[in-house]
């Protein structure tokens, strides 16, 4: 099976989340991916948990298909190591301190003065210059940045999304960004210098409630689980279980009156007239709606939204997620060997005809290094001499 990425090579400096789940995504189209970790304890991100047959949850969503090779880069003899590698690859992604891979000799314009060819993808939090390069960053931190904060959770408190998503948004864009500039490369040869910043991403996912503030406009009121500016759109409660919903037009709000609440006299009311009237009297339409919906069952409301065509979905735990049918009927899940054993693993977004992706084991710590050495022409006595060093 011949995959898009086949025959390029990248070499990841990363720890964390971001830019491993990028390295993550170019191994899944076929990329040879070789995980740079410190000797002895790794990528620190596996220590996060033991929720995985002894290993971190977040380890193993973003690690699998990689080769794990150990380098403490503080030393010569491991810096020439890495050297040797950049001379052959074709990427270099790195999530580093701020300033520690410059420091390492692995600036763009050092590196591109040798390798030419080569890609190189910096991750950081708020970018490479500007007053808060040096800052630390972590997801949280820029979720608050980001203002994500200011439009998540309840009136009383905010909330932080239940997923690192500062960190899957840098990891996205560095994703898309290595695959243009390999199809630049195509062009002109040449590799080129991609900066990504967490704050950054996330701010262009911030798009919508920035606009609707747009000018000094008052900005989207925190909700819950309830869309901000569309009623009814959220969570609403029967008479054995919650039901998330969505109407999004006035054709829908008649459906749903009529078929739904089997109210038809209420879309006539004038204080739900519009989009706009419904929002600005949500409580008195939440109100409405749960004196229905709270004497049906659940799979009676379900059924009902279906045959009126109103958008609906169920709110699934983890354990409805891991059993969704869907899921299932689709054939979305693959086995992936890890050093604990073998464990399910979702195959990524985006089923492709002509290849399916790579879907390869997650490392030990240091489980390829000796291999890649020896492919790099270190001898037994040169390998034993660097692991007495300390430097693998």
């Amino acid at each position: 099976m011949t995959r898009p990425l086949d025959g390029i090579t990248v070499i990841s400096l990363e720890h964390a989340i971001a830019a491993p789940f990028c390295t993550r995504q170019l191994a899944d189209l076929g990329a040879r991916v070789i995980k740079v970790e410190r000797p002895g304890e790794g990528d620190f991100a596996r220590a996060y948990d033991q929720r995985v047959r002894g290993l971190a949850s977040h380890f193993v969503w973003v690690n699998r298909s990689k080769e794990s090779l150990t380098l403490d880069l503080k030393q010569p003899a491991a810096r020439a190591v890495l050297a040797d590698l950049l001379a052959r690859a074709d990427v270099l992604v790195q999530n580093l301190a701020p300033g520690a891979a410059a420091r390492l000799g692995l600036g763009f314009d050092v590196l591109h003065a040798t390798h030419p060819r080569l890609v190189v993808c910096d991750i950081s939090g708020y970018g490479n210059h500007g007053p808060y390069r040096d800052k630390k960053a972590y997801d949280l931190l820029i979720q608050s940045e980001a203002g994500l904060l200011s439009i998540t959770g309840t009136p009383d408190a905010p909330a932080k999304a239940g997923v690192p998503v500062a960190d899957i948004a840098a990891g996205m864009y560095a994703y898309s960004s290595v695959l243009a500039a390999l199809l630049q490369r195509a062009r002109t040869g040449l590799g080129s210098h991609i900066d990504v910043s967490m704050l950054e991403s996330l701010a262009e996912w911030m798009g919508y409630p920035l606009y609707y503030a747009f000018d000094g406009a008052p900005p989207p009121p925190r909700s819950g689980a309830a869309h901000a500016t569309i009623a009814p759109y959220g969570p609403y409660a029967t008479a054995d279980g919650t039901v998330m919903l969505g109407v999004q037009n006035e054709r829908e709000w008649q459906a749903f009156c009529t078929g739904v609440l089997q109210r038809p006299a209420l879309a006539a009311d004038p204080r739900f007239a519009s989009g706009a009237q419904r929002n600005a009297h949500r409580d008195a339409l939440r109100a409405g709606i749960e004196d229905v919906l709270q004497g049906l069952s659940l799979a009676e409301v379900l059924a009902r939204l279906d045959a009126a065509q109103i958008a609906n979905a169920s709110v699934n735990s983890m354990a409805g997620l891991w059993a969704h049918p869907q899921l299932a009927a689709r054939g979305r899940w693959r086995q992936v060997a890890t050093p604990g054993g073998s464990i399910p693993a979702l195959l990524p977004p985006g089923a492709h005809g002509s290849f399916e992706a790579r879907m390869d084991a997650v490392p030990a710590v240091g489980q390829h290094t000796e291999a890649i050495l020896r492919e790099l022409g270190r001898t037994d006595a040169d390998i034993d001499a660097l692991r007495v060093d300390g430097a693998i």
